[in-house]
Protein backbone atom coordinates (compact mmCIF):
# COMPACT_ATOMS: atom_id res chain seq x y z
CA UNK A 1 0.00 0.00 0.00
CA UNK A 2 1.05 3.63 -0.93
CA UNK A 3 1.50 5.67 1.89
CA UNK A 4 1.98 9.65 2.00
CA UNK A 5 5.99 10.27 3.67
CA UNK A 6 4.69 13.08 5.49
CA UNK A 7 0.76 12.11 6.85
CA UNK A 8 1.10 8.63 6.13
CA UNK A 9 -2.45 8.70 4.16
CA UNK A 10 -3.09 5.71 1.69
CA UNK A 11 -2.35 6.72 -1.92
CA UNK A 12 -4.13 5.18 -5.10
CA UNK A 13 -1.63 3.09 -7.41
CA UNK A 14 -2.29 5.50 -9.85
CA UNK A 15 0.47 8.08 -8.21
CA UNK A 16 3.26 5.53 -8.93
CA UNK A 17 5.72 6.46 -11.61
CA UNK A 18 4.47 9.21 -13.43
CA UNK A 19 6.64 11.69 -15.11
CA UNK A 20 4.86 14.61 -13.37
CA UNK A 21 4.79 15.37 -9.26
CA UNK A 22 1.46 15.16 -6.99
CA UNK A 23 -0.04 16.14 -4.62
CA UNK A 24 -1.25 14.17 -0.68
CA UNK A 25 -5.33 14.76 -1.08
CA UNK A 26 -5.00 15.76 2.82
CA UNK A 27 -1.52 18.05 3.48
CA UNK A 28 -1.22 18.64 0.28
CA UNK A 29 2.83 18.12 0.30
CA UNK A 30 4.24 17.54 -3.35
CA UNK A 31 5.67 14.09 -4.38
CA UNK A 32 6.83 11.68 -6.60
CA UNK A 33 7.02 7.88 -6.51
CA UNK A 34 9.04 5.94 -8.38
CA UNK A 35 8.54 1.93 -8.12
CA UNK A 36 8.99 -1.50 -9.53
CA UNK A 37 5.48 -3.71 -10.39
CA UNK A 38 6.73 -6.39 -8.04
CA UNK A 39 5.60 -3.89 -5.77
CA UNK A 40 1.92 -4.29 -6.22
CA UNK A 41 1.99 -8.14 -7.43
CA UNK A 42 -0.13 -10.55 -5.40
CA UNK A 43 2.32 -12.96 -3.79
CA UNK A 44 2.78 -16.00 -6.25
CA UNK A 45 4.70 -18.96 -4.30
CA UNK A 46 6.11 -20.29 -7.54
CA UNK A 47 7.18 -17.12 -8.81
CA UNK A 48 9.99 -17.40 -6.40
CA UNK A 49 12.64 -19.60 -8.11
CA UNK A 50 11.75 -17.55 -11.58
CA UNK A 51 14.74 -15.93 -12.71
CA UNK A 52 14.52 -12.57 -13.77
CA UNK A 53 13.32 -12.36 -17.83
CA UNK A 54 11.81 -9.19 -18.63
CA UNK A 55 13.82 -5.81 -18.55
CA UNK A 56 12.27 -3.88 -15.79
CA UNK A 57 10.90 -6.51 -13.40
CA UNK A 58 12.87 -6.37 -10.29
CA UNK A 59 15.11 -8.63 -8.65
CA UNK A 60 15.33 -10.10 -5.32
CA UNK A 61 17.97 -8.29 -2.94
CA UNK A 62 19.24 -11.57 -2.03
CA UNK A 63 19.16 -13.47 -4.66
CA UNK A 64 19.50 -11.44 -7.89
CA UNK A 65 18.50 -13.92 -10.11
CA UNK A 66 15.54 -14.65 -8.89
CA UNK A 67 12.10 -12.12 -9.63
CA UNK A 68 10.99 -9.97 -6.78
CA UNK A 69 7.15 -11.21 -6.21
CA UNK A 70 6.56 -8.93 -3.15
CA UNK A 71 8.56 -5.94 -0.56
CA UNK A 72 9.56 -6.81 2.80
CA UNK A 73 7.46 -4.33 4.87
CA UNK A 74 9.93 -3.14 7.36
CA UNK A 75 12.66 -1.86 5.08
CA UNK A 76 11.17 -1.63 1.60
CA UNK A 77 13.39 -4.22 0.07
CA UNK A 78 12.28 -6.67 -2.76
CA UNK A 79 12.06 -10.33 -2.23
CA UNK A 80 11.13 -13.83 -3.66
CA UNK A 81 9.06 -15.88 -2.12
CA UNK A 82 12.31 -17.89 -0.77
CA UNK A 83 13.54 -14.89 1.42
CA UNK A 84 9.50 -14.13 2.53
CA UNK A 85 9.16 -14.59 6.13
CA UNK A 86 5.58 -13.97 6.75
CA UNK A 87 5.03 -13.24 10.83
CA UNK A 88 1.34 -11.79 12.04
CA UNK A 89 -0.11 -10.93 8.19
CA UNK A 90 3.54 -8.77 7.27
CA UNK A 91 6.38 -10.08 5.28
CA UNK A 92 9.53 -9.61 6.40
CA UNK A 93 13.01 -10.08 4.85
CA UNK A 94 15.64 -12.21 6.91
CA UNK A 95 17.80 -8.90 7.68
CA UNK A 96 14.82 -7.18 9.26
CA UNK A 97 13.57 -10.45 10.87
CA UNK A 98 16.92 -10.91 12.94
CA UNK A 99 17.04 -7.15 13.73
CA UNK A 100 13.79 -7.43 15.14
CA UNK A 101 14.50 -10.47 17.28
CA UNK A 102 17.77 -8.77 18.45
CA UNK A 103 15.97 -5.85 19.14
CA UNK A 104 13.09 -7.65 20.83
CA UNK A 105 10.69 -5.55 18.62
CA UNK A 106 8.97 -8.28 17.54
CA UNK A 107 6.66 -9.63 20.02
CA UNK A 108 5.03 -12.12 18.06
CA UNK A 109 9.00 -13.95 17.44
CA UNK A 110 8.73 -16.16 20.59
CA UNK A 111 12.34 -17.22 21.22
CA UNK A 112 12.53 -17.63 25.09
CA UNK A 113 9.84 -18.89 27.30
CA UNK A 114 10.19 -19.01 31.41
CA UNK A 115 9.86 -22.16 32.93
CA UNK A 116 7.83 -22.62 35.66
CA UNK A 117 8.65 -26.25 35.99
CA UNK A 118 11.83 -25.53 36.96
CA UNK A 119 10.93 -22.81 39.26
CA UNK A 120 8.72 -25.05 41.04
CA UNK A 121 10.98 -27.63 41.20
CA UNK A 122 13.66 -25.53 42.89
CA UNK A 123 11.37 -24.04 45.24
CA UNK A 124 11.19 -27.28 46.89
CA UNK A 125 15.11 -28.38 46.19
CA UNK A 126 16.88 -25.71 46.94
CA UNK A 127 16.39 -25.33 50.44
CA UNK A 128 16.63 -28.65 51.41
CA UNK A 129 19.52 -29.00 49.41
CA UNK A 130 21.16 -26.20 51.52
CA UNK A 131 20.38 -27.27 55.10
CA UNK A 132 21.28 -24.04 57.01
CA UNK A 133 17.77 -22.57 55.22
CA UNK A 134 15.73 -25.70 56.04
CA UNK A 135 13.18 -23.50 57.70
CA UNK A 136 12.94 -21.35 54.36
CA UNK A 137 10.73 -24.47 53.57
CA UNK A 138 7.65 -23.31 55.28
CA UNK A 139 7.43 -20.24 52.89
CA UNK A 140 9.10 -22.35 49.35
CA UNK A 141 6.76 -25.01 50.06
CA UNK A 142 3.27 -23.50 49.63
CA UNK A 143 5.13 -21.36 46.84
CA UNK A 144 6.30 -24.31 44.93
CA UNK A 145 2.26 -25.78 44.89
CA UNK A 146 1.17 -23.04 44.35
CA UNK A 147 3.60 -22.15 41.14
CA UNK A 148 3.02 -25.78 39.89
CA UNK A 149 -0.81 -25.60 40.01
CA UNK A 150 -0.63 -21.79 38.59
CA UNK A 151 1.13 -22.65 35.83
CA UNK A 152 0.41 -26.50 35.18
CA UNK A 153 -1.36 -26.07 31.72
CA UNK A 154 1.32 -23.62 30.31
CA UNK A 155 3.72 -24.91 27.93
CA UNK A 156 6.88 -25.80 29.54
CA UNK A 157 9.64 -24.83 27.28
CA UNK A 158 10.16 -24.36 23.48
CA UNK A 159 10.67 -28.25 23.33
CA UNK A 160 8.02 -30.04 24.84
CA UNK A 161 8.35 -31.92 28.19
CA UNK A 162 6.30 -33.96 30.75
CA UNK A 163 4.78 -32.37 33.58
CA UNK A 164 6.87 -34.66 35.98
CA UNK A 165 9.01 -31.88 37.53
CA UNK A 166 5.45 -30.23 38.36
CA UNK A 167 4.72 -33.26 39.96
CA UNK A 168 8.02 -33.83 41.74
CA UNK A 169 7.65 -30.66 43.35
CA UNK A 170 4.31 -30.86 44.49
CA UNK A 171 5.30 -34.00 46.19
CA UNK A 172 8.55 -32.74 47.11
CA UNK A 173 7.31 -29.53 48.96
CA UNK A 174 4.01 -31.53 50.36
CA UNK A 175 6.42 -34.04 52.13
CA UNK A 176 7.89 -30.58 53.79
CA UNK A 177 4.61 -29.49 54.50
CA UNK A 178 3.65 -32.27 56.37
CA UNK A 179 6.85 -32.72 58.14
CA UNK A 180 6.28 -29.26 59.47
CA UNK A 181 2.90 -29.91 60.68
CA UNK A 182 4.50 -32.92 62.25
CA UNK A 183 7.19 -30.90 64.00
CA UNK A 184 3.95 -28.28 65.34
CA UNK A 185 1.75 -31.31 66.27
CA UNK A 186 5.09 -32.83 68.29
CA UNK A 187 5.80 -29.28 69.95
CA UNK A 188 2.57 -28.78 70.81
CA UNK A 189 2.40 -32.15 72.40
CA UNK A 190 5.51 -31.31 74.53
CA UNK A 191 4.36 -28.19 75.56
CA UNK A 192 0.73 -29.84 76.77
CA UNK A 193 2.39 -32.38 78.95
Amino acid sequence: MLRCVRCKTSLPHNVLDTPNWTRCPVCRSTFRMLGFPAAFRKLDVGAGSASVLAEGESSCFYHSQKKAVLSCDGCGRFLCSLCDVELSGQHLCPGCLETGRKKGKLKQLQNHRVRYDTISLSLAVLPVLFLVTVWFTVFTAPAAIFVALRYWKVPSSLLPHSKIRFVVAILLAGCQLAGWAWLAVFLLRQRVS
